[in-house]
């Protein structure tokens, strides 16, 4: 039982831990650029990264980044191994395979790992936002207790995980399938041009690693420019009473109105998406390498 559980949960948070912390300080931006009041003159993402040190110091890009390195853990395993099983399922109980349990498999495992690792999503997202002279929260821990003990208990640390839950079905569907479909079209198409023997069977053709890195780019774009608009959504939800208009935001349908009548889409639904390109292709590139690299030196393929 522990070997298979280790072998897909494995390459979840090794692949995932390379690649958060050069990009943690973007992801600190992504927070507070749609939100923060104290930046409100700032336009663009360069604007952003130059605002922020000045009002908070260089250490005000990477607030928030304990707890994202806590969560990345559970949920790069948790999110690859029920990819992995989720297909297997799809596949056995509904007779379901090819690209659309791809797309099926890729949707539950992202919903299950947001579920499992949201109250510290929640937390990450309190302390980034906040600003210096202005803290609420004095840490991790600190935080959890205020969110337990002012919004509601439980029920607080799962604020916004509708649109969250909403967002994650494409972002993640969308990833898994559009990686799917680019590699296996890659190695149907031009094998000896795209691909290589796996190193744990020769027998199974590979992408070669910058041709995976590549697909998991594309992947990674397509799938946040149809999921965006819920993540922001998403952000302004867990940020709560931080927020002076935060009566207006209280459901996702209520959310997405709100946004969209103040401030537009471009402005407002798709602000900070560029930001968010420079941070997530990247980031599933290196993912969907490291995990395609790992499956190999495992022994899974």
């Amino acid at each position: 039982m522990l070997p298979m559980l280790w072998s897909p949960l494995a390459p979840g948070p090794s692949d995932l831990r390379k690649h958060r912390c050069p990009v943690c300080l973007l992801a600190e931006i992504e927070i507070k650029m749609p939100h923060w009041k104290g930046i409100e003159i700032c336009s663009g993402v360069f604007s952003t990264l130059c605002a922020v040190p000045k009002k908070e110091g260089y250490l005000g890009l990477y607030k928030g980044n304990g707890a994202m390195m806590i969560r990345i853990f559970p949920y790069g395993a948790i999110q690859f191994m029920a990819f992995d099983q989720y297909k297997k399922v799809i596949k056995k109980q509904l007779g379901i395979s090819g690209h659309v349990h791809r797309l099926m498999a890729g949707s539950m495992a992202g919903i299950t790992a947001v579920i499992c690792t949201y109250p510290l999503d929640m937390v990450r997202v309190r302390l980034a936002f906040q600003v210096k002279g202005e803290h609420k929260y004095m840490g991790i821990i600190h935080a959890f207790k205020m969110i337990y003990t002012k919004e509601g208990g439980f029920s607080g640390f799962y604020r916004g995980l509708m649109p969250t839950v909403v967002g994650m079905a494409p972002y993640a569907g969308f990833s898994f399938f559009t990686f799917g479909t680019l590699k296996s079209i890659g190695l149907a198409q031009a094998p000896n041009l795209l691909g290589r023997p796996s190193l744990d069977n020769p027998d199974v053709l590979v992408l070669k690693t910058h041709v995976n890195l590549l697909c998991g780019g594309i992947a990674g774009a397509i799938a946040q420019t149809i999921s965006y608009p819920l993540d922001v959504t998403r952000r302004r939800m867990q940020l709560g009473a931080v927020l002076p208009d935060s009566e207006k935001c209280l459901t996702m349908v209520q959310t997405l109105k709100y946004v969209y009548q103040q401030h537009g889409i471009r402005r407002g639904l798709y602000r900070g998406l560029s930001l968010n390109y420079i941070r997530c292709i990247p980031s599933q590139a290196v993912a969907f390498t490291t995990y395609e690299l790992m499956k190999q030196f495992l022994h899974l393929n």
